[in-house]
């Protein structure tokens, strides 16, 4: 089926799925716990193909256990609008878990899955009951193992002791460019005992006893495993098995007449006689599993009302439709009355009023806790002998723990965030790119966001890197400027789910400002009038975000005294703003206003839009330096001086 499929559609990878079917069919039909009447059944065991090229593969297996994958989806593989993309990513209605496009973060998605299960195992199974107790199986290949991002993972995934975890190695030495001798001869085996894993080496991927019987190890193993199977690749083509050919391409349809007749395989293309149907069929005894399940967890919530109710609100996303009643608290004290300090700190305030709102958050940092600020008040370290915490210590891994968060928020039940340096983010970005794609609503806490960073110099200061991510759909980027914009920025990224949030924050101390009841309600919509009235004309118009803002107000005042209207915007997060409807933006930033100036310290060309022909931009135009933040904002022009000065001449030109 797989063969034909990309047969059918000129594009794809039939070796893999050849290489691997004698695998999928012992795995899927005799050992793994689902139900494909039912793809969201909570205590589900989750498959993720890390090698996710060959999807056709789990194409085939959706079909044939009888998940809603029909033949014509099949046969529309890799087509404009079927359900069997080239490299899907996420679909839980199908019973795709996720797969991995970008090589290597599938296995990093199944290592957040293992960790989300052993948390919530160590939190909600009580007594003799375990309702949490599934595994999480993972198909890779060479391409997985040489991506940088495997290392991080599968290290962490030792450490932490994820003994619900079990790979599958496609052990074929070979990849696009042909033999992986000449570029891969590490010993994987010995890499991944050395991470503290159990290893199961030289399986037979083509004996079905063999295989078995390597699965029944892992489960019993109080690590996580890794089973090195032995496989061809293409394997029943009897002209390109074991070869670069069946890698990225169809096979042919003489090759594919070769593979039929060597499979003494009689029937025509996607044609599945009827025994073979019923024999893959796994819905009874999907159903049958869950039923089981369901009684005990009956028997469960009868012993333990609250955590049931708990843990249903946490696996069915309505954790965050609940009432967050001291973050509004704090929101409403902070209008009053607020400290200036430094928005990495704000932060921190939010969160030690969110862990009493939100008890499954589950917190983190690539190796700088102190420096970003997420450790709060009640977060607690999971150790590689303690799964039941609330705080994960990641290492210097900052891709490995983005795509974990990924990972985590898949599995569901959790509300993943983690911290690092704004300047790391370039690390982090191709998973977060996958967690808007996928939807995902982890939150990014990325501190130290410009060249308020001082003295480490331009490799720490983030200059391009604020533009960069808003160029990402579907994520949104808040760059609050005081403790209250920090807080309402919190509120809004747990409450949205399916929409993942990076919240830039500042090293440097900064000033509080004054607002009304309606202005901390517009917070919410992105952006809104922080000085001047909505109604009335101004003579210019300041946009500014995070610390720049306190220049756009001191510049308002100061030109006040001298009979000059000036409107200062604060525009904490673009993409929630222009999502707003065309009469508020409207209100806030006219349309034909031509005297617009912009402050952010990020690149100066990425604000040219919303300036317009007239206006200013008040920006970098290259890379920082190494000194005190103060002398950096001076000489780069973030200064009420030059802030003033450049406003007259624009409202004068």
């Amino acid at each position: 089926m797989s063969a034909d499929a990309v047969q059918e559609a000129n594009s794809g990878h039939p070796g893999m799925p050849m290489g691997m079917a004698d695998i999928a069919e012992v795995l899927w039909n005799d050992h793994m716990r689902h139900n494909p009447s039912n793809p969201r059944w909570l205590d589900r065991d989750r498959f993720v193909l890390s090698n996710g090229h060959g999807s056709m593969l789990l194409y085939s297996l959706l079909h044939l256990t009888g998940y809603p994958l029909g033949i014509e989806d099949i046969k529309k593989f890799r087509q404009f609008g079927s359900h069997t993309a080239g490299h899907p990513e996420l679909d839980l209605d199908l019973g795709i878990e996720t797969t991995t496009g970008p090589l290597g973060q599938g296995i990093t998605n199944a290592v957040g899955m293992a960790l989300a299960e052993r948390i919530l195992a160590s939190k909600f199974n009580k007594g003799d009951h375990s309702i949490v107790d599934h595994f999480t199986y993972v198909f890779l290949g060479d391409g997985c193992l040489m991506e940088g991002i495997s290392h991080e993972a599968c290290s962490l995934a030792g450490t932490l002791k994820l003994d619900k975890l079990i790979c599958f190695y496609d052990d074929n030495g070979i990849s696009i460019d042909g033999e992986v001798d000449d570029w891969f001869d590490e010993d994987v085996c010995a890499r991944f005992k050395s991470y503290g894993w159990h290893v199961i080496q030289d399986v037979d991927g083509h004996d079905a006893d063999a295989i078995s019987k390597a699965i029944t190890e892992a489960k019993a193993s109080d690590k996580p495993s890794l089973i090195d199977c032995k496989t061809v690749i293409g394997f029943g083509s009897p002209n390109k098995a074991g070869t670069a050919d069946t890698h990225g391409a169809p096979l042919g349809d003489e090759e594919i007449a070769n593979l039929r007749e060597s499979l003494s395989w009689e029937h025509n293309r996607f044609e599945i006689p009827d025994e073979i149907k019923n024999g893959w069929d796994c819905r009874e005894k999907g159903q049958s599993a869950e039923n089981e399940w369901n009684e005990r967890f009956e028997q469960y919530k009868s012993e333990n009302p609250e955590l049931a109710n708990e843990f249903l609100a946490c696996m069915n996303g309505n954790i965050a439709n609940f009432e967050m009643p001291h973050l509004d608290a704090l929101i409403d004290e902070l209008r009053n009355d607020a400290s200036s300090v430094a928005t990495r700190k704000s932060s921190l305030v939010a969160l030690n009023a969110l862990k009493e709102d939100q008890t499954n958050m589950i917190g983190g940092s690539a190796d700088l806790t102190g420096s970003v600020c997420t450790y709060h008040d009640g977060s607690k370290p999971i150790t590689k002998n303690d799964h039941d915490g609330n705080y994960i210590f990641y290492g210097v891994r900052e891709f490995g723990m983005s795509a974990i968060m990924n990972g985590m928020a898949l599995h569901g039940g959790l509300i993943p965030y983690a911290g690092t340096f704004l300047t790391f983010s370039d690390y982090s970005r191709n998973a977060i790119r996958m967690a808007a794609m996928m939807e995902l609503g982890v939150i990014h806490v990325l501190t130290h966001d410009s060249i308020g960073l001082g003295e480490d110099g331009p490799t720490h200061q983030p200059i391009e890197h604020v533009p960069s991510l808003r160029l990402i759909p579907g994520l949104d980027v808040w760059r609050p400027c005081d403790t209250l914009e920090t807080a309402v920025a919190w509120k809004v990224a747990v409450e949205k789910r399916n929409t993942p949030s990076a919240l830039i924050l500042t090293r440097q101390s900064l000033p509080q400002h004054d607002r009304s009841k309606e202005m901390t309600d517009n917070i919410h919509k992105g952006g809104y009038v922080l000085i001047g009235e909505e109604d009335a004309r101004p003579d210019a118009i300041i946009i500014a975000t995070g610390s720049e803002v306190q220049y756009a107000v001191n510049a308002s005042n100061a030109l006040q005294s001298e009979g000059y209207s000036i409107r200062v915007v604060s525009l904490p997060c673009v993409e929630i703003f222009e999502q707003q409807s065309d009469e508020y933006k409207e209100s806030v930033i006219p349309q034909d206003h031509e005297k617009i100036m912009v402050i952010e310290a990020s690149m100066a060309s990425a604000w040219k839009g919303y300036a317009g022909r007239k206006g200013v931009v008040v920006g970098m135009e290259g890379f920082g330096a190494s000194a005190p933040a103060p002398e950096l904002f001076k000489h780069f022009g973030f200064s009420d001086e030059n802030v003033i000065e450049k406003l007259k001449e624009m409202i004068n030109s």
